[in-house]
């Protein structure tokens, strides 16, 4: 009794901070974005990185030798990879290289609660209350807060354009996700999404870059942060999540995700936010609360 009671405990304190621990973790994924866009063309970089996060989960599959996927779900394994890695991973870093700040370039991937819970409550049967409509719309005015009174047009608006095509990917890549891929051993589903975005990246870097990279060591440090705090463990625990909570409460913590990237974006950058983004951030973190006590998690 004493024994399943500490498991309980344990599997109470996991799901409380898988959750903190996921929105830190994404949010140094722009940040790290910033550092190494200044040394790599964007999707040369994320070609490498996805190569490295290969190499990484061969090693992890070899060593816990997961059951492998039919065709079937190699087949949804591979979509649901280019949907959350592809568009969304190669999205953000056109943004960022498009001079998107790395504190606004999570903003209009933020709007993908207000996306999913639309498409969620339709696709997947789930319920949204009106309650938890008032907790996302608070979200989406406090991401427009966020958002006013910047540039639109211009080099910025083929950045917000690719941070567009991000929010569509997310947002149907983790219903996708959840709908496809939920009995897939994470490890082997992973290793074929990786494989997957790996093949897609360096097809679009022959396409469309000169694949120029400076192997700085700011480069080479950021470049495995990402490939293994995020890649690994962000989208492991996001899978995590993914399983154990509804789409609309797992996505609403996208929304605490543009005001840790700034506030991470100030402290090293120096990018300032005014009143009135202060303000906007204080919604988000409202909507998140209102939308995820309403799920109970």
């Amino acid at each position: 009794m004493n024994q399943n009671q500490e498991n309980l405990d344990q599997e109470n304190l996991a799901a409380r901070a898988a959750p903190v621990l996921f929105v830190l973790l994404w949010s140094t994924g722009f940040i790290g974005t910033k550092y190494v866009i200044n040394n790599a063309d964007p999707l040369t970089y994320l070609a490498i990185r996805m190569a490295v996060v290969v190499g990484l989960m061969t090693i992890i599959a070899g060593v816990a030798r997961p059951k492998w996927p039919d065709r079937i779900g190699i087949a949804h394994s591979a979509v649901a990879g280019i949907l959350v890695h592809g568009f969304y991973l190669g999205g953000t870093a056109i943004a960022i290289a498009h001079s998107i700040p790395a504190g606004l370039s999570a903003l209009i991937p933020g709007l993908q609660p207000i996306l999913t819970s639309t498409i969620a409550n339709r696709w997947l049967g789930e319920k949204v209350t009106p309650v938890q409509w008032g907790g996302l719309l608070l979200g989406l005015g406090g991401v427009a807060l966020i958002l006013h009174n910047r540039p639109m047009t211009g080099e910025a608006g083929l950045g917000w354009l690719a941070s567009v095509v991000s929010l569509i990917s997310i947002t149907l890549g983790t219903l996708y996700q959840r709908r496809y891929c939920n009995h897939i051993d994470w490890r082997a589903g992973n290793l074929v999404q990786y494989v997957a975005v790996t093949i897609f990246f360096t097809a679009g870097a022959f396409l469309f870059e000169d694949r120029v990279v400076h192997w700085t060591r700011e480069f080479v440090l950021a470049l495995g942060w990402l490939a293994v705090a995020l890649s690994i463990g962000s989208i492991g625990l996001l899978y995590w999540l993914i399983r154990h909570a509804a789409a609309t409460s797992v996505a609403s913590l996208f929304y605490l995700v543009p005001a840790v990237t700034a506030l991470m974006a100030y402290l090293l950058f120096g990018e300032k936010l005014d009143a009135l983004a202060i303000a906007g951030m204080a919604m988000c973190a409202a909507a998140v609360f209102v939308v995820n006590r309403r799920f109970g998690t």
